[in-house]
C-alpha cells in the first residue's frame, strides 16, 4: 500500500529546518487537523489554502507534491 502524503513528508521533519519543504513537515506535524489520511491532491490543497498559515506559500506544497508523486512511482 502507498503511503499517505502526510507520512511521506514527515521524513522531512528535522529539528533544525533549513529549507522550506521541512519547515513545512514541521508545521505540518504540529497541525492536529491535517488531513494525515489523505493523498488527493485536491483535498490536500484546499485544505492549506483555507488552514496552512504555516506554509509560506503554495509553491513549497507543489514541490512536496511532485517529490511525493516520484517517490511512488
Amino acid at each position: 500500500m502507498a503511503k499517505t502524503f502526510y507520512h511521506y513528508l514527515m521524513k522531512y521533519r528535522h529539528p533544525n529546518p533549513k529549507d522550506s519543504i521541512s519547515k513545512f513537515a514541521n508545521h505540518a506535524y504540529k497541525d492536529h487537523s491535517f488531513p494525515k489520511t489523505s493523498s488527493d491532491y485536491h483535498e490536500l490543497s484546499l485544505y492549506l489554502e483555507l488552514n496552512g498559515s504555516y506554509i509560506e506559500n503554495m509553491t513549497i506544497f507543489d514541490e512536496a507534491w511532485d517529490l511525493y508523486l516520484n517517490s511512488e512511482s
